[in-house]
């Protein structure tokens, strides 16, 4: 079963429906405590990173105990976000930690046209293998609403680039992100979804 973690600021709709198709088992905790008997968790995400700060603390103790146990666990943009120590977008909300570094806002480019926010398809350039990526070739195209990213660390296994460069994929251990929306991206989205799939099996 994965936990599909609902704190009010999830596309919670799209991603149930491409859990759905893909044929996966899931269930929207009502209690911290359903993420520790989870095999997977999903910390989706739209919108303002403050939004992350209802994730308090026995949310963050639960998600992390989860992962310390091994369970893998998958952020979605402002889910992936979340995974960093915080964001300039909201100072005072503290980020889940697993990934060192801070979010910051997107650099836009008036010559090249390229606005923020950053809304619409852009190609993956892969920087390493990956499991979350198995059986797609750097420059797939996935489809990507933010104003803020995540710098380029270690941690990342795919980037993309508009106007700035950014963490598009990360991922490390049991730990998995994407700054993107799989559940909007097509075939290449359901492919992402279904190797995290794979790894919680």
């Amino acid at each position: 079963m994965i936990a599909l973690v609902d704190y009010g600021a999830g596309n919670l709709t799209s991603v149930r429906k491409a859990l759905t198709s893909l044929g996966a088992d899931f269930v929207v905790p009502s209690t911290p405590e359903e993420c520790t008997r989870a095999r997977g968790v999903i910390v989706p995400g739209v919108g303002n990173f403050g939004a992350t700060a209802r994730l308090d603390a026995p949310w963050r103790d639960a998600i992390g105990n989860a992962v310390a146990a091994g369970t893998p666990l998958f952020g979605i943009c402002v889910g992936m976000q979340w995974l960093f120590e915080g964001s300039e977008e909201a100072p005072d909300a503290i980020g889940f930690g697993a990934i060192a570094g801070r979010i910051a806002r997107l650099d836009g480019n008036a010559e090249q046209r390229l606005k923020v926010p950053h809304v619409g398809w852009n190609s993956l350039e892969f920087r390493g293998t990956a499991r979350l990526l198995k059986g797609l070739t750097s420059g797939a195209q996935v489809y990507f609403t933010h104003s803020f990213a995540a710098p380029v660390t270690p941690e990342c296994v795919a980037a993309t680039t508009h106007a700035n460069t950014f963490s598009s994929v990360v991922e490390r251990d049991n730990i998995f992100g994407v700054q993107f929306h799989p559940e909007k991206s097509g075939d290449a989205g359901l492919a992402i979804l279904r190797n995290f799939l794979e790894v919680c099996a």
